[in-house]
């Protein structure tokens, strides 16, 4: 069964059921894989789930959930198929999420989707039983997040392997940090706090965990405070942004060590263990400081390193006082992990690295998607407007798929024209074998045509999964 016929086949009519979370078993267990190597021979994607924000662009319209063709047999190939609007305006969609991955193989479906608003700390729970038509099955509201949990500003969704949720939280329910990390049950009802205490905490932002290595690790942006006021020099200075890893005894909950990355380590952002679930190596970008760090456990040891291991040097740019950093602000590593993918938000530029060796990375790719100190840029003669900031990595590690909005009030101040031009999704293809990336110039989407007004491009899912959705146990 290819999966046109599977979408087909379970689309919501035919679910006896449908909008029953707790029911959703092995039934449709067809979404996640038992391993890397078996999902990464999987058939290639024919649909995305991309956020489309509207802050600061459409005024007084709610944000969506866009549904994408990306079959190049379909009629509708590279188009928006499906809009699924939030019934309030203001939320921030950002990141967004599965119930359920890979860590919950043969035991739960992959079918719900959980999107929260990074402003607003409201949660929308999105059903996908007709994958090419969403709908929205429930919605959580901040005050109940708040009276439960004491917490704001949701960000990062991982599916735990005992069918709750995880959700890193930025704040406290007063906008400062070192926030947490929200649970809901398998129903969707707001449990409380997975920690046992955030002791050792300053910031939050990002989570990964490797249960066969009993640990969790997560990194640090800022407080909901300080990011809602855009980004300052001077709070960089005032120390209001992290600059440390954090690594959680898993079954204890608690921070047994962390690792200050200092000024070479500004901003931490994704963080992304070896899909490898035996693996103690992983990668975080530090955005500010545009270098990527690799953390492992020491050999013989309890303790856990981190090493700087790529950086990206700041450029000068016309009209600019201060050369002018990359902002590492997304990387990506293939379900093999052997490869690499970071994007310069800044610059402009997405870099592919072999990492066969995660101590010594090897730039094999480079291409430029806008941007600060790139030429020019266009797809299908629409001038790139920002730079490359989401990514996400089909299942075969072929084809990156890519989104430029990052904060719709840090947009308005970098890259001003995305709030008229709106966002955009390309692809670049891949070489798995010796390395390389080329941008399609079939696939392109104009988030700046969009019905309602231009809207800004962010996280990007796949309805069978991606190589950030999944951790195998």
């Amino acid at each position: 069964m290819n999966r046109r016929t599977f979408l087909a086949a379970t689309a919501a009519s035919s679910l006896p059921w449908y909008g029953n979370p707790r029911a959703v078993r092995a039934q449709d267990d067809s979404r996640t894989f038992a391993t890397p190597a078996e999902a990464a021979r999987s058939p290639r994607e024919e649909l995305a789930y991309v956020i489309g924000v509207r802050v600061g662009t459409a005024k007084g319209k709610p944000d969506y959930l866009a549904t994408i063709d990306l079959d190049p047999k379909s009629p509708t190939f590279s188009q928006v198929i499906h809009r699924l609007e939030m019934p309030n305006a203001g939320d921030e969609l950002h990141h967004f999420g599965w119930n359920a991955c890979a860590s919950c193989h043969g035991t739960r479906g992959r079918r719900y989707l959980i999107l929260p608003g990074l402003l607003s700390s409201r949660i929308h729970i999105v059903d996908t039983a007709d994958p090419r038509r969403p709908r929205l099955f429930k919605v959580i509201e901040p005050e109940e997040v708040v009276r439960k949990s004491r917490l704001t500003g949701p960000h990062t969704v991982h599916c735990l392997p005992d069918g709750k949720v995880m959700i890193s939280m930025l704040g406290n329910e007063k906008g400062d940090a070192p926030g947490g990390f929200l649970l809901l049950d398998d129903q969707f009802e707001v449990v409380g706090r997975w920690e046992a205490s955030n002791a050792g905490m300053e910031y939050n932002y990002d989570f990964w965990y490797q249960p066969r290595q009993g640990v969790m690790v997560s990194s640090e942006w800022a407080a909901p405070n300080t990011i809602r006021n855009g980004f300052r020099p001077a709070d960089v200075q005032a120390g209001r942004y992290g600059r440390r890893l954090h690594f959680w005894d898993w079954e204890t909950k608690r921070v047994m060590q962390s690792i200050d990355l200092g000024e070479a380590g500004l901003i931490p952002l994704e963080v992304r263990f070896h899909h490898d679930p035996a693996s103690s190596h992983g990668f975080v970008g530090a955005a500010l400081s545009s270098k990527i760090w690799h953390y492992f456990k020491d050999q013989g040891s309890s303790q856990w390193k981190a090493e700087q291991v790529v950086e990206v040097p700041a450029r000068q740019v016309a009209g600019q006082g201060a050369p002018v950093p990359g902002l590492i602000t997304d990387i990506v590593l293939a379900l093999d992990d052997r490869w690499l993918y970071l994007a310069n938000w800044l610059h402009g530029d997405v870099r592919q690295y072999d990492v066969t060796d995660p101590a010594k990375p090897r730039l094999a790719g480079q291409v430029w998607l806008g941007g600060l100190v790139g030429e020019p840029s266009a797809i299908a003669e629409r001038k790139m407007t920002g730079g490359p900031q989401m990514l996400q990595l089909s299942l075969d590690g072929k084809r990156l798929y890519v989104t430029n909005s990052l904060f719709s009030i840090w947009d308005d101040q970098f890259y001003p024209d995305m709030a008229q031009k709106g966002s955009y999704l390309a692809r670049i293809d891949c070489d798995t074998v010796k390395g390389g990336m080329s941008v399609d110039p079939r696939f392109f989407v104009d988030f700046g045509k969009e019905p309602g007004g231009p809207s800004r491009a962010h996280e990007i899912r796949f309805p069978y999964g991606d190589s950030t959705s999944d951790i195998w146990t």
